[in-house]
């Protein structure tokens, strides 16, 4: 090498690069985890104050990606950040401090709390659909654990990715927060490295396959996954309201929404009154004719792949019997896809077969609520169920003989809102959950801290145990399961 000669720096997103960027935050974690409340709030306020600068060009990058209009945009994906930074700061000092909590008469003279303590390196493998949202909450969470973080955005929103990597350059140096753009390949290399911890946002099927990777290094792992998530509509709800209600949440984002109802289950005799108030409510709030497609309120298809495998869905399910009550316009080009309602659906039939993740409901009939929760239980658990009832014993009925990771009464997704409720999945549709303290814990790890004192009952069982001693502490821990075993 001459002496001129400039050295190698290898390609972004090259195992090497990856590597060395590893390298620098886990010589960085430790002083990341030491920082006080009072630090990791300015942190959050940093990440608070680039968002609000770097709104326009994220609302402008959403626009180009998924055709979101600015009002979308604020509501759904950089308003609920906001809220939910303001909600880390003003409690982290609480989720901070250390919890006592009881010890038991055997260990008289000890005292026992948990420490909430940073996991490490993380990393955030965030999804397409809602690509500022699902990446800057759980960033804020694990920066309010004290974490540093890797961000991989997904490269189905490539203007959205660098908006989001301009943000956090602004903000932060890489030792804490770094953006790594780049495609499957990338994100596959990143889930081989040892990280403390890993967040996936996004399929099922790569779920999976992060959860292998993660399982090699034994890491731990947060996914939140998706599936058919179902409302189920009962003869005593309110139908004007039901209509409404799953629309806006089925149509929200052109139903590219891990928790929109992905079908609906309805009494026979009420299908045609719901048809028909769909068509209304469309109407009323997204447009219909050339306005649906020249309008604001609706959006697009992530890519002209998804709009061809729904119309090859929704195609094979004709053949089999369905038929399109509303909308069945495709256009793959434009990735536009009208709202659309297919009724007469079997669960057999394709639109049945995996998670639709666009603007298409299918409506399936139920003559008696016990076959409709058989359906429901059959199928794998969902992120989310929907009832619309306004019978107070049905609702409690569906509590219990149902499990999905979140559920709403006469309503649709508002429950990912309360940062005071877990959003996460059960089983297939997904593990661990965040948002607000959950989020917080679930970026943490729970430390058992015991502080043995000067005197300490133990000392009573310290072999060698035939000394009275022992034999007198085993005794009385005989006496004690007595006097306080299951009867309490």
């Amino acid at each position: 090498m001459t002496g001129n000669a400039v050295p190698f720096r290898p390609p972004e997103g090259s195992p090497a690069e990856l590597q060395a960027l590893f390298d620098r935050q886990r010589a960085w974690r430790w002083r990341a985890a030491q920082t006080t409340a009072a630090q990791r709030q300015v942190i959050l306020r940093r990440l608070y104050d680039a968002l609000r600068a770097h709104r326009v060009p994220l609302a402008q990058a959403l626009a180009a990606d998924l055709g979101k209009s600015r009002a979308e945009a604020e509501i759904t994906e950089i308003h609920p950040v906001l809220e939910e930074l303001q909600h880390m700061i003003r409690r982290l000092p609480r989720w901070m401090s250390p919890r006592r909590v009881a010890s038991t008469l055997a260990l008289t003279g000890s005292t026992s709390e948990i420490r909430a303590q940073a996991r490490g390196v993380t990393l955030i493998l965030s999804p397409w659909n809602y690509p500022v949202n699902l990446a800057l909450a759980p960033l804020a969470a694990s920066l309010a654990a004290g974490n540093t973080v890797i961000l991989k955005p997904s490269e189905k929103a490539p203007n959205v990715a660098r908006a989001l990597r301009a943000l956090l350059e602004s903000a932060f140096e890489p030792h804490l927060v770094a953006v790594v753009e780049g495609d499957a390949a990338v994100a596959q290399a990143l889930t081989t490295l040892p990280f403390d911890h890993i967040f996936f946002t996004g399929s099922t099927a790569v779920g999976r396959r992060v959860m292998e990777a993660a399982a090699r290094n034994l890491t731990s792992v947060t996914l939140e996954l998706g599936g058919k998530s179902p409302a189920i509509v009962h003869g005593s709800a309110d139908m004007a309201l039901t209509a409404e209600r799953l629309a806006w949440g089925k149509l929200l984002n052109a139903g590219q929404t891990c928790v929109a109802p992905d079908y609906a289950l309805i009494p026979e005799a009420w299908r045609d009154e719901l048809v028909v108030r769909l068509d209304r409510v469309i109407a009323r709030r997204f447009g219909d004719g050339a306005w649906l497609r020249a309008g604001p309120d609706y959006g697009r298809l992530v890519d002209a792949a998804s709009v061809e495998r729904l119309q090859a869905l929704t195609e094979s399910s004709v053949a089999q019997g369905a038929r399109v009550a509303l909308g069945g316009e495709f256009d793959p080009a434009g990735r536009f896809m009208s709202p659309t309602v297919v009724v007469d659906v079997t669960p057999d039939m394709p639109l049945m077969q995996e998670e639709l993740f666009g603007p298409i409901l299918p409506v399936l009939t139920y003559r008696t609520l016990d076959e409709a929760l058989g359906l429901v239980r059959r199928l794998d658990a969902p992120l989310a169920l929907y009832l619309f009832a306004q019978d107070p014993g049905v609702t409690e009925r569906v509590k219990r003989e149902t499990t999905s990771g979140g559920m709403v009464v006469n309503g649709t997704v508002l429950h990912l809102t309360n940062p005071h409720l877990p959003f996460g999945g059960v089983g297939p549709s997904g593990m661990g959950a965040y948002h607000g303290h959950h989020g917080f814990r679930t970026f943490s790890h729970e430390r058992a801290v015991l502080h043995e004192g000067k005197f300490s009952a133990a000392g009573f069982t310290y072999p060698p145990y035939g000394r009275p001693l022992p034999r007198l502490a085993a005794w009385a821990l005989r006496q004690l399961e007595r006097q306080s075993g299951p009867r309490e």
